[in-house]
């Protein structure tokens, strides 16, 4: 585990681990999990459960395992164990030498289930699955016991065998637990313990075809592993019952069995959680794979520039509770600009690019004007920036009838192009057959260069720029929110609420030659823009960047208003 905790956090998992240290159970250990199913790739809501796993651990002095529950081979592929393992490093956690799959104890999962029919626990049901739920009744109603619940031990042992062997067909037969069909909890309603399904297992082949339910596997994992405390989301509360009566049932030792403790999922507005959206997304095209920028997935954020801190930072922020919320996307966004804006160097970049021609420069003069890398930390230092006599300047930083409240570039008007002079707009060249407007002229203050006597001289506006000369050229894909309601996870047809304005392309951009030579995963700050990565696309001189988060603009505010 690579990330460091200074101190344990405060929340109410710590204070019963505080608890259980103190009256000495399970000898002072902690020894968390987390258990992944590789049928999908990591989202954001699981970025706080490894934080949360491993993070509990190292401020405890203990343990975490990274355990798949493999269960389920039907959706399970090497490609998204794959994905995970490099989630969890990149986030800054490691498993070390604790590496584990439920499918390492297939054996021992069947052992025990044999040992349930034994004892009178557990039989072979053979009611179809539109049956098992006709069967269970409602949350009103009580559920009626299966006709094959009495079968003896003897039957009971030899069917489970035969379908360990292969003798019945997919769904014809499943080992069900023999607890209570009146319980107000319907999970304890004689749940399914094993299913046939001959689908082949990405570690065991062809040797199985039944495979245990994820409530069966999943305590019986975590007590041979020696879990302490099995933190899992909310939605695992109400098969806390089982979990507990399966180690009780089996005979594990109660002062040393791991404790189920659930916690608050995440829930992020403008972004769906379920895997199964998130899939159908990436499978139906709506978005470029799994890693899409758009996505919240972690190698979604990963590409698209974020920074492992500042997950850390958020998941850290946002807290463990009790009951579920929703946390502003806009939170997020705010941990992400806290930690670039002291790391990422600054540079000037024109996204949609207006010609500035300076008529009273030098043809020929090229100055290299000096800009720092990063006010808010100096130890960055500084760089040298090409200023010409043609530039390029940001089409909205010039309006030609101004608004109230605009302090940009307009006929007559002054500002000053960052780190060089102040400019003045003499003259707007516009296209004669579409009246757009191409170029602006302008002339300049040569006693204002940034840094000199007469830099004090005050204007309101602060521009930045590019030299038409020196500028690399660059792909950038602005990325806004993939769905245009807050709630999208409300949606079954989450295609109803997609933006489609959510990725905008724009090419030609053009930037200060500091970022000539950047690999994909650099990051910077387009001075008044926002945060933006090189993104994997980039193929030698053709920059792509993908923007991370926008900074605060008080001029679209102003306009919105």
């Amino acid at each position: 585990m690579a990330a460091t905790y200074s101190a344990p956090p405060t929340n109410f998992i710590q204070n019963i681990i505080n608890e259980d240290r103190k009256r000495g159970k399970h000898g002072g250990r902690v020894h968390t999990r987390f258990p992944p199913e590789p049928n999908g790739y990591l989202h954001i809501g699981h970025a706080k459960s490894i934080c949360l796993n491993f993070g509990i651990a190292l401020a405890n002095g203990g343990l975490c395992n990274l355990r798949y529950d493999d269960t389920n081979p039907s959706k399970e592929e090497i490609e998204y164990v794959n994905s995970i393992e490099e989630d969890v490093r990149w986030l800054g956690f490691d498993w070390e030498d604790r590496k584990f799959y439920a499918s390492d104890y297939f054996d021992q999962l069947y052992d025990y289930a044999v040992q349930l029919i034994k004892e009178g626990k557990a039989y072979v049901c053979d009611l179809s699955p539109e049956e098992i739920r006709e069967y269970r009744g409602t949350l009103t109603e009580p559920g009626k016991e299966s006709p094959y619940r009495n079968r003896s031990v003897e039957e009971n042992l030899d069917l489970f065998e035969r379908m360990r062997a292969g003798e019945f067909p997919d769904g014809s037969r499943v080992l069900r637990a023999k607890i209570d069909m009146g319980s107000p909890n319907l999970n304890l309603r004689d749940p399914v313990l094993y299913r046939i399904m001959r689908v082949p297992h990405h570690r065991t082949g062809d040797k199985w075809c039944i495979y245990p339910m994820y409530d069966y596997a999943h305590p019986i994992s975590d007590a041979i592993e020696g879990i302490t405390h099995s933190i899992c989301t909310l939605e695992f509360e109400d098969h806390r019952p089982l979990y507990d009566w399966v180690l009780d049932a089996l005979h594990f030792e109660v002062d040393d069995r791991p404790q189920q403790i659930e916690f608050a999922r995440l829930n992020l507005t403008y972004t769906v959680m379920s895997k199964r959206k998130l899939r159908y997304l990436v499978e139906k095209g709506y978005v470029n794979g799994w890693d899409d920028p758009r996505m919240p997935t972690i190698s979604g954020l990963r590409r698209r520039g974020y920074t492992p801190e500042a997950i850390r930072d958020f998941c850290e922020r946002i807290g463990v509770a009790k009951s579920n919320s929703v946390v502003d996307i806009e939170y997020l966004e705010h941990c992400v600009r806290d930690d670039l804006n002291a790391r990422a160097p600054r540079v000037m970049a024109v996204l949609r690019p207006l010609k500035v021609v300076i008529t009273n420069y030098h043809d020929n003069l090229v100055e290299e004007l000096e800009a720092e890398n990063n006010p808010e930390n100096p130890a960055m230092g500084s760089r040298k920036v090409p200023f010409s006599k043609v530039i390029y300047i940001e089409r909205d930083d010039f309006a030609e009838n101004p608004p109230k409240g605009f302090f940009r570039l307009s006929p007559g008007r002054e500002v000053r192009l960052k780190h060089a002079y102040i400019i003045k707009c003499d003259q707007v060249i516009k296209d004669e057959k579409t009246g757009e407007i191409v170029e602006v002229h302008c002339t300049y203050d040569p006693e204002t260069r940034s840094g000199g006597s007469a830099a004090g001289r005050k204007v309101k506006g602060t521009l930045h720029w590019v030299s038409a000369e020196h500028a690399v050229k660059a792909e950038v894909r602005v990325y806004h929110y993939l769905f245009t309601v807050e709630n999208p996870d409300e949606f079954d047809a989450v295609e109803e609420v997609l933006n489609p304005s959510s990725l905008e392309v724009l090419t030609g951009c053009l930037i200060e030659p500091t970022v000539r030579g950047a690999k994909p995963g650099d990051r910077y700050q387009f001075l008044r823009q926002g945060y933006f990565c090189v993104d994997p696309d980039s193929r030698g001189e053709k920059l792509v960047f993908n923007r991370i988060v926008p900074l605060k603009d008080s001029w679209a505010k102003i306009k919105k208003e």
